[in-house]
């Protein structure tokens, strides 16, 4: 049965507007912006599919192009789409850090660190420099490794947090391959840079790890050495 069919509170634009966009599903979600489905599938049907192909929304989004391509029913214009709702979301999170209106809900900071490293297929580290008023400064992956590992040097992120007058920082890296899970390693990073940073008057606000399905706060669960 073609969507424009359904009872009006089953289809998905119908129910955003009437709901809120709390009430979809990631399917649903995703047929929005699809706009139409194939010969043989509804829009709703497509993304369902494209879901189950790569695992989650969040897998499809972070996917390589020519792998997306290759899927029935996705061609230019609908990646173009996937693409652009990407963005848009990357665009509004950016535009609430910058003016401090995000920093104090750790899912929106989340959520915007997200974005930004999930497509990343090896590990990396980055740093969120913010003001007093918690404002986003300056956002950057400073350090890449291989598939699992990247090293991080503490004195160049100091040096990088003065040369942007942060006050404040939040680190990142993510799990490419596996869930957000704090390693040993993690651990003694974010222990070890907690305390240059204390020396040097920094705040060090938190650690996000985003991993292959979830993300991880340490401030949010109360992990050393934010407990």
């Amino acid at each position: 049965m073609a969507i424009k069919d359904w009872h009006e509170d089953d289809r998905p634009r119908e129910k955003l507007l009437k709901f809120g966009a709390s009430h979809l599903s990631d399917a649903e979600i995703l047929a929005i912006f699809l706009r139409t489905g194939t010969q043989s599938q509804s829009a709703i049907e497509l993304a369902r599919y494209l879901i189950d192909e790569f695992g989650s929304l969040a897998e499809l989004l972070a996917a390589p192009k020519e792998v997306v391509l290759a899927c029935h029913g996705i061609g230019p214009a609908k990646y173009a789409q996937i693409l652009a709702s990407l963005e848009m979301g990357t665009r509004y999170l950016d535009s609430k850090l910058k003016t401090g209106q995000g920093l104090g809900r750790s899912q929106v900071v989340k959520d915007y660190i997200s974005t930004q490293l999930r497509g990343e297929h090896r590990e990396v580290f980055a740093v969120l420099c913010l003001d007093n008023a918690l404002s986003l400064l300056n956002f950057e992956i400073l350090f890449t490794g291989g598939i699992s590992s990247c090293s991080v040097c503490i004195k160049y992120v100091l040096r990088h947090a003065l040369t942007h007058a942060a006050s404040q920082l939040i680190i990142a890296h993510n799990h490419p391959h596996t869930d957000s899970k704090p390693s040993a390693a993690d651990n003694i990073l974010t222990y070890e840079l907690k305390k240059a940073c204390d020396l040097l008057d920094l705040s060090l606000v938190d650690h996000i790890i985003v991993g292959r399905n979830d993300t991880l706060s340490y401030a949010e669960q109360g992990l050393a050495p934010f407990a």
